[in-house]
């Protein structure tokens, strides 16, 4: 079947994975039915990157921001480096930014530290965050209560009791390929927790590719076998899936 209205509300179409064929694949995207493609960004560098590609097509607008894998590299005056490229007018959001740790090398408080400074930053320029979150809930969610920002919480993992205190936090909640996991138990419960008008669908691309192409280079023609599977869990068409999460994309990202 012939979707239309894919919206793919994260991806990272600058990394390494896609060198060989960019610009053939994004070029391609709307011959399969994709209406837009949301790039975020890792690094201070990474933003530029994002923001140069978001350029070239007309369907792709970008985020731009610092991710907490980054702290370590990041330099002092990248504030003000976010701050500059915000004022493109292809730039929408400010991230991902946040909080992760999954690995033992990372350093708690400059990670806390980067993602206040940059939850500040969008309340300066009213703009919209995309929220990252791996092993770090507890401190998450504190924060996000304190600075309750407009956003969504990007690859969504957790329980479907934190899902329920995102929404009313006034947060949107993305899911991605992880929907379609034979494993995928708890991301169901969570989607199921999570209002239509509030979820999103991701690629987060090259990664997270859904069944049947686990393990492999995820790409945004892939969002329908999500929207499939919030379909058959819903009760409703995935076609309707994929209108309504284009619909609350847009809304959040304000796109006209």
């Amino acid at each position: 079947m012939q979707y239309h209205s894919i919206f793919d509300s994260h991806s990272h179409y600058t990394d390494d994975a896609f060198d060989a064929d960019r610009d053939t694949l994004m070029a391609s995207l709307p011959d399969a039915g994709v209406c837009g493609v949301m790039l975020a960004s890792a690094s201070a560098d990474n933003s530029v990157q994002s923001v140069q590609l978001a350029e070239r097509y007309p369907f792709c607008w970008c985020a731009v921001g610092v991710h907490p894998e980054s702290e370590a590299d990041t330099p002092d005056d990248y504030l003000h480096a976010l701050r500059s490229l915000a004022a493109h007018e292809k730039v929408l959001a400010i991230g991902e930014i946040g909080l992760d740790y999954h690995y033992e090398n990372y350093c708690r408080e400059r990670q806390i530290r980067l993602f206040r400074e940059q939850l500040m930053l969008a309340q300066e320029l009213d703009l919209p965050v995309i929220i990252h979150s791996r092993d770090a809930t507890a401190d998450c969610m504190e924060i996000l209560r304190e600075f309750r920002p407009r956003g969504v919480m990007h690859c969504f993992s957790g329980s479907a009791e934190t899902a329920r205190e995102l929404v009313a936090l006034g947060m949107y909640v993305g899911f991605t390929g992880v929907l379609t996991f034979k494993n995928a138990r708890k991301s169901i419960e969570a989607m199921h927790a999570v209002p239509m008008d509030r979820l999103l669908l991701e690629t987060d691309c090259p990664y997270m590719a859904p069944v049947p192409y686990r393990g492999k280079r995820c790409d945004s023609t892939m969002i329908p076998l999500m929207a499939e599977r919030v379909a058959e869990e819903r009760g409703i068409s995935a076609q309707d899936v994929l209108i309504q999460t284009a619909e609350n994309t847009k809304r959040l990202f304000g796109i006209g």
